[in-house]
């Protein structure tokens, strides 16, 4: 969908922002593009809407040269997300969603209406559509700047560090509305972080800068992290990095059994079956019970605070399904390892 065929930019003042840069972002995929400060990142951005000009070589959005499109309608036709979200302060939120409906043309009646459906769909309430953006929170802001990022519903959406200026709970909030919404809306998104952790979490290739703008890998967050292409990604990605590995590997195929009896801790269950919590004689100790998607990490760090070593395993509706054990949660994580280098 969006192809750089070596695309070089340099500044006035001397300044190479991006070096000959030859790169593929998947249609309908979320590809990330990470590094520090003065890498290029948010200048590669920047050039798929013309917000930035190439200096050399050839950009292309759906087949098109974007140099070769009108740079208003091209914009028009690609979603943008920032940072501050960038909401007009004088009008409400519906009308800050409708912004871009009616730049296309289209009535008043019909872009309001599309921006009150817009608001259900980002998680904020009909009553949000009547306030002005001081009146919202940070993470809600946030949510109304990809509200109207999508309004147009474009193909492309661009995501320039959008929930930098949030604190961590709500930012994982905001990830988790964005992986709920491209799983539904299945766009093209190219979103600029220094956070390798946002990165692993959101991305399905991630592509990683150092200075200068040169792209030194770019592969899928579990080729990444099993096998980082030199010192330079393996430094970025951290010493952590076995433990990002597991975050992306499920507890599915994990074993499970019946949860003892007689021993000295009981699972105890509710009348439906639910777990409440391990018990013994004389103390209670609290159970986070685990889906069968959830991460092979939170498994490990459950079974840690298990005082049995033992995970309760529940289906969608929070009945108990079984329990995993320890053991057998370390041997799936040895093997997740194991099989990310050999596929790597």
């Amino acid at each position: 969908m969006i192809q750089f065929d070596a695309v070089h930019k340099r500044f006035p003042n001397g300044t190479t922002a991006v070096h000959d840069l030859t790169l593929d972002m998947a249609e309908g995929g979320v590809t990330v593009l990470v590094g520090s400060s003065g890498c290029g990142k948010t200048t590669t951005l920047r050039m798929i809407n013309r917000m930035v000009e190439p200096t050399s070589g050839t950009i292309r959005v759906g087949g098109q040269d974007v140099t070769r499109q009108d740079a208003a309608e091209l914009r028009r036709s690609i979603g943008y997300v920032i940072q501050q979200a960038g909401l007009f302060p004088h009008r409400t939120v519906l009308d800050n969603i409708a912004t871009v409906p009616l730049l296309l043309g289209h009535g008043r009646r019909k872009a309001r209406a599309r921006a009150a459906g817009l608001l259900e769909t980002v998680g904020l309430s009909a009553e949000a559509g009547k306030r002005y953006p001081h009146q919202l929170s940070g993470g809600q802001q946030q949510r109304v700047g990809v509200a109207r990022a999508l309004a147009a519903d474009p193909p492309v959406l661009l995501m320039d560090e959008p929930f930098g200026a949030v604190d961590p709970v709500v930012r994982t909030q905001l990830q988790d509305e964005l992986l709920r919404l491209q799983k539904e809306l299945s766009k093209t998104i190219v979103f600029v972080t220094h956070d390798i952790d946002e990165a692993v979490r959101l991305g399905d290739q991630i592509a990683i800068f150092r200075t200068g703008g040169h792209l030194v890998q770019c592969a899928s967050p579990t080729e990444l992290l099993a096998r980082p292409a030199d010192d330079f990604v393996a430094g970025f990605l951290g010493a952590e990095r076995g433990l990002k590995l597991l975050s992306l590997k499920t507890l599915a195929a994990v074993p499970q059994g019946p949860a003892p009896e007689g021993g000295p801790w009981t699972l105890v269950l509710d009348a439906a079956n639910k777990p409440l919590h391990w018990a013994s004689d004389d103390a209670e100790l609290p159970v986070r019970a685990l889906k069968d998607d959830d991460s092979l990490l939170s498994a490990l760090d459950e079974s840690i605070a298990s005082p049995t070593g033992l995970i309760a395993r529940v289906d969608a509706d929070g009945v108990l399904t079984g329990v995993s054990s320890r053991d057998d949660i370390h041997q799936h994580a040895g093997q997740a390892h194991t099989e990310a280098r050999v596929a790597a």
